[in-house]
C-alpha cells in the first residue's frame, strides 16, 4: 500500500493495467523496462508487498502473482493562479 503519492490516478492505472495477473519476476521486469514515471513507486510497492509475503507469511517469492491492483485519488493540493482584473484561477494538483 502506498499513501499519498503526488501521481495523478490515470497515470498509474496505465502501469496496473499492465502488470495484473503476471508474475512477480515477470511484472518486475516490465515494471523496470517501461518509460513511465509513475513505475518507480509501483516497484517500490511490489517489492514490498513481495518481502511481507516472504518473511511474515513463508510464501515462494517464484510462485507470487500479481491478482490485483488498483489506484485511487488522493488528497488534492488547491492553489490559485493569478489572473487579469484581480482574479484568481483555481489550479488542482494531484
Amino acid at each position: 500500500v502506498a499513501r499519498y503519492v503526488r501521481m495523478g490516478p490515470n497515470k498509474v492505472r496505465r502501469v496496473l493495467r499492465q502488470i495484473t495477473g503476471k508474475s512477480y519476476s515477470e511484472a518486475l521486469l516490465l515494471l523496470e523496462f517501461l518509460p513511465y514515471k509513475s513505475c518507480d513507486p509501483i516497484i517500490k510497492v511490489l517489492r514490498s508487498a513481495v518481502a511481507n509475503a516472504k518473511n511474515n507469511l513463508g510464501y515462494d517469492t517464484t510462485k507470487l502473482v500479481v491478482k490485483k491492483a488498483f489506484a485511487d485519488q488522493g488528497p488534492v493540493m488547491k492553489r490559485f493562479r493569478p489572473r487579469a482584473q484581480g482574479r484568481a484561477y483555481r489550479i488542482l494538483k494531484p
